[in-house]
């Protein structure tokens, strides 16, 4: 599709990169849009856009854009930049006034489809990125003069919900409160964004597991999950005992700390009563309570005791009445079994100034930038609003319309929390080593791995066993903001020795990632990694186009070679080495599901898929596979094919070491090879001579095995699963394995429908030859073609079942027709199960008409719609002394209809083969 001179703004489509992709390292949305009439008008004819744009949104004017400096931007602006560029930009600055953290973008012009472009833009949560795309276009809609506005199939983007109808928001004041709340609904808390920070400085990979702060630090078997401060560590019966106030005291005043005296109470009759045998002042709170709810403090009066009581059972069936220990509420942070940071909270108040109300000095407290809602910002808004806000004031002689004296201090709660509008000075260098010792044995003897201690100490330099004061709650699931960003004080890196704890030096968080991409021979290569791996005693996690393989079971059947798959892998706590199986799909759709992996290759770049998601070209489709192989750790390896000039061309981009693969070792090896090997470099050879696959490393050659030693090669003719095995060495190397390890699993390695189904697996039935290979493009069926035709029988037919999906270019339908009429003597021709946008019969007719441009006679040609029949009149035209070749679309059913074959003839004895052997096992 071309721009229309006329045409409205259009989104023609978008999506989400999540990981690395063609464009880029960073998760961007991208939003396919074709300019229409705006194609022809630039920034620099817009009279007073520039102006407008740079008054709704000032931001702008300190973007870089490709000059990289503030201004930039703005250069581009009077210089002339179409429209798609100028969205980027918006919405980015859209975000980042909103709150979120997105500043890299990049629009680039869709080849051949002049006026489409792919306008990319970084993004801190999904779906405010989605929201910020949708409303950057409403708003520059509106800045345009009225003959060049419209727009159409925004609306398809993110939507806040129904309740909240953004399709009208035309301008930067309308849209921000809306972001805002978008990026709010989408913020982790600040304890939780403070750890998954701590982990991502330390290169630890993170997961949101839900729309909540469930997270995954890691993968696979070495994975952690926290949720704030709670980590998979947190023991439940240690977290009930925290919970439980009274036995919680018990324990601790049982191992000698100083605790506050108290009873648990059910009814206020039993509050008084118990009052009486208590020292005043008092407390009362739930028994399993927190964030200072229903706590009530400096109660002396039964009457008050009582309405205490009620209060408190509000929040738990059974409350505490305990004597009220002398000090300031002091938060002590134990985290494995160490104190990281100390913390003196301040209650909720203001100060009078003799002029305003007490209302009207809580809403100029509320208008620190700091506070915000519930958990969402570092300090949380004062509510006065309430019972108890209204009791703490009646007890000081106001209410909310009262104007204190001028200096005068007003609580406005009896607890500190900061959940309650509460302060916090950081108090860790003051800290006295007995106050230290105490609340370090505390949360030892509940059995936290971070504890949050409240103690109140009158004096926190000194020890509270000479001044009294002591414990009054241990704490799981501390809030660490208070540590964070203190009011007053040194705000302290609390999270890092959380994380620290959860990944101790030298251990590690990610488990090895093998890549592998390419046109052919992908999910050989990854079954052959999956069996060397296998042999070295791990449990293995594989993704392929039959489906997620963990261990030996099979969890999931189907296509599984893109992100989604490889996410299930990285998430499953028993895979110990992943091996995942990258296609091109997945990549264009969402990028990567990793951020880097330790091992990459591509094997080859071959003409497939070409004219799909604007890849035209096998330059294009280089470009989309190459991004496995940029992805490489920088101390991993990128396994190249030195064989494939398109392959040959990512070197300069692949990261860590490059190890080069070549077919042509020995006299033919290429030049660049030989000097890479020479220079120390990393290699892998077959030498056709000798048909020894070997490893070349720092300037040492070690051999592996020979080629026909490996069953998959069949005695080394299968040259395609030679090359197969020599990527799969190359990869295992580059990850650790030994020659010799790889060699005995390579050793086992077989083409039968168990190792590795759909590639090359044999059987022999009623005389008859079965073979079954996934050759569904033109270089794979070319490569089968070879061998079939050196292991055909001398007196029987070769029969061949050939589809291609029907969203593949017709010069690629048409070759495949042509190759099948060079190598086999009678075809049957099919359509694959969903057509892929096709009519019916299309893709038998082009194929019917490449084999006969190719010389077939029309009587060798068959064509049956459904795979099933196809396989059925295979068979049935099969005599003894015959071979048949299945290409299937669902290896699965194909094979299994192939077992279950029986023909109206008897069975006769298979003729002598001269290199395939059947399958087994």
């Amino acid at each position: 599709m071309t721009a229309e001179a006329n045409a409205d703004l259009q989104l023609l489509e978008w999506g989400v990169y999540r990981g690395p992709h063609r464009y880029g390292q960073r998760p961007m949305v991208r939003l396919q849009v074709d300019l229409g009439r705006l194609e022809a008008w630039p920034s620099d004819r817009l009279e007073g856009f520039n102006a407008a744009l740079l008054t709704a949104l000032p931001g702008l004017a300190r973007h870089g854009c490709c000059y990289g400096e503030p201004g930039g931007f703005v250069r581009r602006l009077e210089a002339g930049t179409w429209f798609g560029h100028i969205a980027e930009h918006v919405a980015l600055e859209l975000q980042t006034q909103a709150g979120g953290r997105a500043t890299r973008g990049k629009t680039r012009s869709v080849k051949g489809r002049p006026g489409v472009y792919n306008v990319m833009f970084a993004y801190a949560d999904e779906q405010t990125g989605l929201l910020a795309g949708r409303l950057a276009f409403q708003i520059l809609d509106r800045l345009l003069p009225e003959t060049l506005r419209g727009h159409r199939g925004f609306d398809r983007l993110a939507s806040p919900g129904p309740e909240t109808d953004v399709s009208q928001i035309a301008t930067v004041e309308a849209a921000l409160p809306v972001l805002r709340a978008s990026v709010r609904r989408g913020a982790l808390g600040p304890s939780t964004q403070a750890l998954v920070n701590a982990a991502r400085r330390r290169g630890i990979p993170i997961a949101r597991l839900n729309g909540q702060s469930l997270i995954q630090l890691g993968q696979g078997a070495n994975q952690r999950r926290l949720r704030a401060s709670v980590t998979d560590r947190t023991g439940l019966v240690a977290a009930e005992l925290a919970g439980d106030k009274a036995q919680a005291k018990a324990l601790l005043e049982a191992i000698g700390c100083p605790v506050a005296r108290g009873v648990v109470i059910r009814t206020a009759d039993e509050a008084v009563e118990a009052a009486a045998r208590l020292k005043p002042p008092l407390v009362v709170k739930p028994l399993d309570g927190n964030h200072g709810r229903g706590v009530t403090t400096g109660l002396v009066e039964a009457d008050a005791i009582r309405a205490a009581f009620d209060l408190a059972a509000m929040h738990s069936r059974s409350v505490i009445l305990e004597e009220q220990l002398p000090g300031r509420d002091h938060r002590v942070l134990v985290v494995d079994g160490k104190v990281v940071a100390v913390a003196e909270r301040v209650p909720a108040h203001v100060i009078g100034d003799g002029r305003r109300s007490v209302m009207a000095l809580v809403e100029a407290v509320n208008a620190d930038p700091r506070r915000g809602d519930g958990h969402e910002n570092v300090l949380t808004r004062i509510r006065i609003d309430d019972a108890a806000a209204r009791d703490v004031l009646a007890r000081q002689g106001l209410d909310a319309n009262s104007i204190p004296e001028a200096g005068r201090f007003v609580t406005l709660r009896t607890t500190a929390n900061l959940s309650s509008g509460g302060t916090a000075v950081d108090r860790t260098d003051d800290i006295h080593p007995d106050n230290a010792s105490i609340a370090r044995r505390a949360a030892l003897a509940v059995g936290l791995d971070v504890a949050g201690i409240d103690l109140l100490a009158p004096d926190i330099t000194q020890s509270v066993r000479a001044t009294g004061g002591g414990i009054v709650e241990v704490n799981a699931a501390p809030g660490l903001r208070m540590h964070l960003d203190p009011s007053e004080g040194e705000p302290r890196d609390v999270a890092e020795p959380i994380v620290r704890m959860m990944y101790p030096t030298g251990s590690r968080a990610r488990i090895p990632v093998l890549a592998v991409t390419g046109t052919n021979g992908k999910s050989t290569v990854g079954r052959m990694l999956f069996r060397i791996f296998q042999c070295e005693g791990k449990t293995v996690g594989l993704t392929n186009t039959s489906g997620v393989y963990i261990g030996n079971e099979r969890v999931y059947a189907g296509d599984a070679s893109g992100p989604k798959s490889a996410r299930l892998v990285l998430r499953d706590p028993t895979v110990e080495v992943a091996v995942l199986e990258c296609a091109r799909g997945g990549i264009l759709r969402e990028g990567l599901a990793f951020d880097r992996c330790d091992v990459g290759a591509v094997l080859n770049v071959q003409p497939d898929h070409l004219g799909l998601k604007g890849i035209d070209t096998l330059e294009d489709l280089a470009s989309v596979k190459s991004v496995v192989t940029e992805t490489v750790s920088r101390r991993g390896v990128s396994v190249l094919n030195a064989d494939d000039r398109l392959t040959v061309r990512m070197a300069r981009h692949a990261g860590g070491r490059v190890c080069w693969f070549s077919m042509r070792g020995g006299a033919e090896l290429p030049g660049f090879v030989r000097r890479h090997i020479a220079d120390r470099g990393l290699a892998a050879l077959y030498d056709p001579a000798d048909g020894w696959l070997t490893l070349y490393d720092d300037g040492q050659s070690r051999r592996v095995c020979r080629a026909a030693d490996i069953p998959a090669t069949l005695g080394g003719h299968a040259a395609f699963n030679v090359a197969n095995a020599l990527a799969a060495a190359a990869m295992a190397y580059g990850a650790g394995v030994e020659p010799d390890r790889i060699a005995e699993a390579l050793g086992g390695f077989a083409s039968t429908y168990e190792q590795n189904p759909g590639r090359l697996n044999v059987h022999d039935a009623h005389g008859v030859r079965i073979i079954m290979d996934y050759a569904h493009n033109p270089e794979g069926l070319r490569a089968l073609g070879r061998l079939i035709q050196a292991a055909r029988p001398e007196t029987g037919r070769t029969i061949a079942m050939l589809s291609v999906p029907g969203d593949r270019r017709n010069e690629e339908i048409l070759a495949m027709g042509g190759i099948g009429a060079e190598y086999f003597d009678d075809l049957v021709f099919r359509e694959t199960p969903d057509n892929r946008g096709r009519p019916t019969g299309e893709v038998i007719r082009l194929l019917t008409e490449g084999a006969l441009e190719a010389g077939c006679a029309p009587d060798r040609i068959r064509g049956v719609v459904r795979e099933e029949e196809a396989v059925l009149e295979c068979l049935r035209m099969a005599r003894p002394g015959d071979m048949v070749v299945l290409t299937p679309t669902r290896i699965d059913s194909v094979w299994r209809q192939v077992l279950d074959y029986s023909p109206e003839t008897p069975d006769a004895p298979p003729p002598a083969y001269a290199i395939l052997e059947p399958a087994h096992g």
